[in-house]
């Protein structure tokens, strides 16, 4: 074990092979003939043995092999995946030892061996890796006053999301001497920020604020990446990539109502808008309560509601789904939806009412019925998630009584600690996902009815991430040496690149100290004036770490960063920490002297660390004083004095007690404190862990708090906390307020008992008596008898036992061999009291042990050695001096014999030489110099187990379905297995795929399985694909050898989705599909199926096209289709199997004139030329253009790595326009909204990968934008022109039915003669109070109604219209009956009406009068 981490002073100039040099190795002898270290540890050390007297030198000695050497161990047997590094070896030499031992030790992994060394490296040669020790193990951080290249030390994150309301900020901080520059890119080219007067930096600093007061947060969302340098070197920042958060609306949708008979199952659909970030999704009603969710309804991952089964309670008009954005902090609701549950009764009561305007999902109530999984379908389903992500899989079933959800791994156990259940059970959460939780889960729904099982295979990928650490910064003297690491991993595993100052590093100038190798550099004799700053970058495809780390050369003699004289405190017995943190180069040794600098300060009790830290397990008062470090290297030395203070620790000595106070009286907590005289304390008073009321009648004296006038809420706990600067102590006491009774009872713990006597003494007992103290008027509870033993234990108290508060006298058991004292405490309601004083010494004679060890158990650490264990007698136990243990065992056969020896101060015993794995019977007696414990009992162990020497027989597999095959084999003897069985492991791999495209893959997979099975599953598998497999028993040494390897052979299974879709030559009514078969096949493709439909304005989607294709076709021309109409393709692959999931995509045909043809006939595209075998260098091809009532939408193919891809357009003119940009987020098209009509462009498209990488460029394509894009457009129909008719055909109708009503009314009222009788103008009635008309105008001018013609002699003929509204008005002396019908008279019309008068009258009434009129009639 090493006693502290491994230092090595680096080692200066080149060294010749077979040359050496002793590196101090701190490692700790474990004793001789103890060597070993973990196989599987990356950076084991094997401790070194020891000489027989134990003094002796450790050196780590390189040793550096030829080129021959390597060779040689090489052809000796070196596995080419040995995955160790370099081998040293480590040399005990003694002195006084007459001899030298050499032992192999292998550091930084691999499988350390004791024999000849394996050269492991392919990469590196051996000797250099062991060099470089030390700046592996430190990362030195240099003082700011010295030059250092550039460190960033904030930055923005890589998925930068930001608030569209808010100033955008993008950090970028970063340290160095000189203090670095800053600069910016912007999608991968420099982003001048001068141009832009939105965008301003940060002075003395990288970081950029953007306005956008002035601009909108969208035109701001690129890829950006920070650059820092200054003249030792330039440091990058990782790709920021800005995009806004975003709170779509709700897509418009109608929701009809939804009728359901009781019973049945129910999903409803809440399907938000896709946010960024998602949001959180949440059922409530009108009143904003959340709806109640149970085993019976539960809200799905993706927000639908799901009923097992429905109840008449789950009716209700105001199902309402809400969606939360989190960064804009806005809430969206979809429309509500109703919900009606009727039994049959019900529906056919209400059928009628919900025929036209409902969805009737079923027309008898349900029957009880077995579970059925409605989320997720079919009988498996898989999931992928990366690693260190959280897994989340969900089981929902529909059934009546409502089914149970419970979870199970099908390949292993659960994770108990990561994983946990919501939605009753229904969801099964895993978090910080590893490569361990890849497998097959099942979920399994059950009622009372039968149950079912839903596969679930999980795939674990993982993005890169840092095995031992990103690299780390390299301070380095001129001609160290030393290695920079870049140690990733991943799923798939990561490509990792190098680059210097931002530049990859072949495109670096040479030199010739430096050597990359993989994931290392090599630096061996470094020279001034080659810092830099080195960035590492390792990918995959799904994501990227991007690391910084310099390199400086410096010459800097040592200095001590720790400030000088300074103070450290402690407590006593505690650990004491004195800091010397130092500087140099090269690195510093640190030394320690305390006071008169006699000798240093490196053995026990003080631990020195690498970073110079001294530590001091247990401070004690000699400690104290004054301290020295010194730290040296060949540039000098620098010393510091550092003073340690050791102090009394804070003790309360008088802590406050229970106490029982009437109202009104006073209650008085004392709390009595020592502490250091030096340390100021400061006293805190809590009541019920809280600050004290704010009441003058709590007084807080130094020692004591004081309550006067105790009230009922004055009751609690109070607690007195004593701080200091260093340490603090408490200790709390509980006040009780009781009513106040004459005279006033005063309630406290007992007086100590007194008066101890002891009488009636035997060998093994004795009578105790006492006189009971003051009870304080609370009666004593109970008596608790203590003992000391001064033989054993001095000054220790021990619980002997307890007696009622009725006694006053117990009958002691004792012990053998024991010095007794006892003591008695008396306990009431307020506490204990005080010790009574002690009782004369009791002294028992020793005697045999009374009993034996327990916990006898006996296993092996090697394969011919047994160990005995036990649990060891206490002291009181052994009853006597010269305890001592007889050991025995014998073989569990016929007439074996036993076997005894005899252990002192031990508690186990190692037998050697025993047969492998062979049962034994044990017992192991407690003896002393006054004889032996009882007969003991026999236990059982096994000697030491061996790796099995036999493989299963019999192995085969059977195939269940295309992923699922279940093993059988024979089982291995018992005999044969050498020891416990702890299962069988099933090892295997897949050979490869029956498809020719498929390449070969042999990585091993291994399936665990515990207990004696003969019979398992394998899950997991691909389909159509040829695996091979075998098993091994293993026992608790290890595995045995593997069974003959076995073929299994998968069916065809259901294809992936086809691997690329894509939308080429959009014309008025064609456009051209073009497609690539899938990566996963899982079988021979049969055919395609493409499905297609419109898309409206509204998002909408229209009727559905199916058509059927053959499996050779990889284009297609869809003719006559409508123009200027977004259509969405989906296209599957199809196997014996069925068809595997769709890939989709959009494409807009080109806006024309003209009209639309007969759908849709199709055209086979023209045989296309097979694709090259080499990918061209412009990864973009068939770019194309298309123009729709939304803008120009450009389409290309892309085959490139690179994730950044962007669209850039300028103007096509001889001016000097800068080119715009338009981000693509991952499709193969983007509509261009900002090009103007009848003008030119010239667009072409951009792929950015790394600062690192060249861009790609797409040819240019002209685009001419036409001035009008014109649309014929079939308006009968469009909804306004629908919806414009109605309400015309509304008005004509409503105008028809007054004409009706007014042209056969029968008759007028008989007003003639009223009108004779009242000539008088001024005695018209006036009506404008209630609405109604009268006979005659209101006005005093008598002018004319409206829509009446005015003769020239401007009177008015009211006997010549026929649609005077005085012949039917309600003025005058109109009567109405009770019921509303008009009394008077009507009058048929004069039949010598005026002709002439007519035509003068002719003009169509007033439509005001006419809807007046009416209103009267109503």
């Amino acid at each position: 074990m090493l006693s502290s981490p491994v230092r090595l002073r680096p080692i200066r100039g080149a060294l010749k092979a077979h040359d050496w040099l002793p590196i101090w190795c701190n490692l700790r002898s474990t004793g001789a003939g103890s060597a070993s270290a973990s196989n599987h540890s990356p950076s084991a050390i094997l401790p070194a043995p020891s000489c027989a007297r134990g003094r002796c030198l450790l050196l780590l000695l390189l040793l550096l092999l030829s080129d021959d050497l390597l060779k040689k161990t090489k052809a000796e047997g070196d596995s080419e995946e040995d995955e160790s590094y370099n081998l040293t070896f480590c040399v005990v030499i003694d002195r006084r030892c007459d001899r030298a031992e050499r032992r192999g030790v292998a550091v930084f992994g691999g499988r350390p061996s004791r024999h000849t060394p394996t050269m492991g490296s392919r990469r590196m040669d051996a000797p250099l890796l062991g060099l470089f020790l030390a700046h592996l193990a430190t990362a030195l951080e240099v003082p700011l006053d010295l030059p250092q290249p550039p460190t960033i030390t904030h930055q923005s994150p890589k998925d930068y999301i930001i608030d569209p309301r808010e100033n955008i900020i993008i950090h970028c901080e970063a340290k160095g001497k000189p203090h670095p520059s800053f600069s910016w890119t912007r999608n991968g080219t420099h982003f001048d920020i001068d141009e832009d007067p939105n965008v301003s930096m940060k002075p003395n600093s990288g970081t950029l604020v953007v306005d956008i007061s002035r601009a909108k947060a969208e035109h701001y969302e690129f890829v950006y990446q920070c650059t820092a340098r200054n003249k030792h070197g330039t440091a990058v920042s990782n790709n920021i990539v800005v995009q806004q958060s975003r709170s779509p609306l709700w897509s418009k949708e109608k929701v009809d109502p939804i009728v359901i008979s009781e019973g049945r199952s129910l999903v409803l659909r809440c399907r938000p808008p896709a946010g960024l970030p998602p949001p959180i999704i949440f059922w409530m009603d009108n009143y904003f309560q959340r709806l109640p969710q149970s085993a019976r309804v539960s809200q799905s991952l993706n927000g639908d509601l799901y009923f097992s089964n429905v109840l008449r309670e789950d009716s209700r008009n105001d199902y309402i789904c809400y969606a939360r954005f989190p960064y804009t902090q806005t809430i969206q609701q979809k429309q509500p939806i109703i919900v009606k549950v009727l039994d049959l009764d019900a529906i056919n009561d209400t059928m009628a009412a919900f025929y036209n305007d409902t969805d009737l999902f079923s027309e008898e109530p349900a029957d009880e019925r077995k579970p059925n999984f409605l989320l997720p379908s079919g009988p498996s389903s898989s999931k992928t998630v990366l690693r260190g992500q959280v897994l989340e899989m969900e089981c929902i079933a529909e059934g009546l009584p409502t089914p149970k959800i419970s979870w199970d791994k099908v390949s292993g156990d659960l994770p108990t600690k990561r994983t946990s259940f919501l939605h009753y059970e229904k969801t099964l959460r895993i978090v910080d996902v590893s490569e361990s939780d890849a497998g097959e889960y099942r979920c399994s729904a059950s009622n009372r009815l039968g149950s079912v099982h839903q596969t679930i295979r999980v795939t674990v990928k993982a993005a890169p991430y840092w095995i031992s650490g990103a690299p780390r910064n390299l301070v380095l003297a001129p001609g160290e040496s030393s290695v920079l690491t870049c140690r990733a991993s991943g799923t798939p595993k990561p490509s990792v690149s190098w680059a210097m100052n931002g530049i990859p590093i072949e495109n670096s100038p040479k030199d010739l100290s430096r050597k990359v190798e993989d994931d290392t550099i090599i630096f061996t004799d470094v020279q001034a004036g080659s810092s830099a700053v080195y960035q590492c970058n390792v990918s995959n495809d799904y994501g990227y770490l991007l690391s910084n780390a310099f390199v400086n050369v410096l010459s800097e003699p040592p200095r001590v960063l720790t400030p000088n004289h300074k103070v450290y405190q402690v407590i006593k017995n505690r650990q004491a920490s004195i800091d010397c943190a130092s500087f140099g180069s090269p690195i510093p040794k640190i030394t320690w002297f305390k006071d008169s600098r006699s000798s240093t300060l490196d053995g026990d009790p003080y631990v020195l660390h690498d970073n110079g830290t001294l530590e001091i397990r247990t401070a004690q008062a000699h400690n104290s004083g004054k301290y020295t470090c010194v730290a040296r290297n060949s540039l000098g030395n620098y010393e510091n004095h550092i003073y340690l203070e050791v102090k009394e620790p804070t003790r309360i000595l008088r802590q406050p007690e229970y106490k029982v106070v009437q109202l009104g009286r006073s209650a008085v907590f004392e709390c009595k404190v020592k502490h250091d005289p030096s340390l100021i304390p400061t006293m805190t008073w809590l009541k019920d862990d809280g600050e004290l009321p704010d009441d003058e009648r709590l007084i807080v004296d130094s020692d004591s708090l004081t309550i006067n006038d105790v009230s009922e809420s004055d009751a609690g706990v109070y607690t007195c906390i004593m701080n200091t600067t260093l340490d603090h102590d408490s200790a709390s006491a509980e006040l009780t307020v009781v009513e106040a009774t004459t005279p006033a009872v005063v309630y406290e713990r007992p007086d100590p008992p007194t008066d101890l006597e002891l009488t009636d003494q035997k060998k093994r007992s004795v009578q105790l008596t006492w006189i009971p103290g003051d009870e304080h008027n609370s009666p004593i509870h109970k008596f608790l008898i203590q003992y000391e033993d001064s033989l054993h234990h001095r000054g220790h108290w021990h619980n002997l036992t307890e007696v009622p508060g009725t006694r006053t006298t117990a009958h002691l058991k004792l012990s053998p061999y024991v010095h007794y004292t006892f003591r008695v405490l008396a306990l009431n309601a307020v506490n204990f009291s005080r010790p009574s004083f002690p009782s004369r010494m009791v002294k028992t004679e020793p005697a045999a042990p009374d009993g034996n060890p327990t916990g006898v158990q006996g296993f092996g650490t090697e394969h011919d050695n047994l160990v005995i264990s036990w649990k060891p007698l206490s002291g009181l136990q052994a009853n006597g001096p010269g305890l001592h243990y007889k050991v025995m065992w014998r073989q569990k056969v016929v007439d074996s014999d036993w076997t005894t020896v005899t252990v002192a101060n031990n508690s186990k015993f190692v037998v050697s030489g025993t047969p492998t794995f062979v049962p034994y019977e044990l017992k192991v007696q407690a003896a002393n110099d006054h004889g032996a414990g009882p007969e003991p009992a026999v236990a059982h162990g096994y000697s030491g187990e061996d790796l099995p020497v036999a493989a299963p027989d019999n192995v085969q597999a059977v195939m269940l379905n295309g992923s699922l095959a279940e093993l059988h084999w024979d089982p291995v003897p018992a005999k044969s297995i050498r020891g416990h069985l702890k299962g069988y492991k099933v090892y295997y791999w897949k050979e490869h795929s029956l498809h020719k495209h498929h390449p070969h893959l042999v990585k091993s997979q291994i399936l665990t399985f515990s207990g004696n099975h003969t019979r398992r599953m394998l899950p997991g598998l691909h389909p159509f694909s040829v695996y091979l497999f075998n098993v091994r028993v293993y026992n608790g040494k290890g595995e045995g050898p593997p069974s003959p390897d076995q073929q299994i052979v998968t069916p065809e299974g259901m294809p992936g989705a086809p691997s690329s879709l894509l939308v080429t030559n959009p014309n008025m009514d064609s456009l051209t599909l073009e497609w690539s078969p899938p990566h996963e096949r899982n079988g021979h493709i049969t055919g395609y199926t493409l499905r297609y439909q419109p898309v409206n304005n509204s998002n909408e989607l229209g009727a559905v096209e199916e058509l059927a294709l053959p499996a050779n076709e990889t284009s297609l021309t869809l003719l006559n289709l409508k123009y200027g109409t977004r259509y969405k393709f989906y296209l599957n692959a199809i196997t014996v199997r069925g068809a595997g999931p769709a890939i989709s995509q959009e494409a807009v045909t080109v806006v024309d004139e003209g009209n639309t043809q007969t759908p849709h006939p199709i055209a086979p595209s023209p045989p296309r030329p097979p694709p090259p075998k080499a990918r061209p260098v412009n990864p973009f091809g068939n770019v194309s253009s298309s123009f729709g009532e939304d803008g120009t939408l450009i389409s290309w193919d892309y085959w490139g790595p690179e994730q950044n891809v962007y669209v850039e357009y300028i103007e096509n003119s001889e001016g000097e326009e800068e080119w715009q940009k338009e981000p693509v987020n991952g499709t193969q098209n983007v509509m261009l909204r900002g090009l103007k009509g009848g003008l030119s462009y010239r667009v072409r498209l951009v792929a950015q990968g790394h600062h690192d990488q060249p861009l790609h460029r797409s040819d240019e394509l002209l685009v001419s934008v036409p001035a009008v894009a014109s649309r014929q457009v079939d308006i009968a129909t469009q909804g306004w022109f629908i919806g414009l008719m109605c309400a015309i055909a509304l008005l004509i109708l409503i105008l028809l039915i007054i004409c009706f009503i007014q042209r056969n009314k029968g008759g007028k009222y008989p007003v003639k003669e009223k009108e004779d009788a009242h000539t008088d103008p001024e005695f018209q009635p006036m009506k404008d109070d209630d609405c109604t008309f009268g006979e005659y105008s209101d006005n005093e001018d008598h002018k004319p109604l409206k829509g009446s013609r005015t003769p020239s002699n401007g009177t008015v003929k009211r006997d010549d219209s026929d649609d005077s509204l005085v012949d039917y008005g309600d003025g005058g002396d109109g009567q109405f009956n009770e019921d509303g019908s008009f009394i008077g008279q009507y009058s048929g019309k004069s039949a010598s009406r005026d002709t002439a008068g007519g035509h003068e009258s002719s003009e169509a009434p007033s439509p005001i009068n006419t809807m007046n009129s009416l209103n009267s009639f109503v």
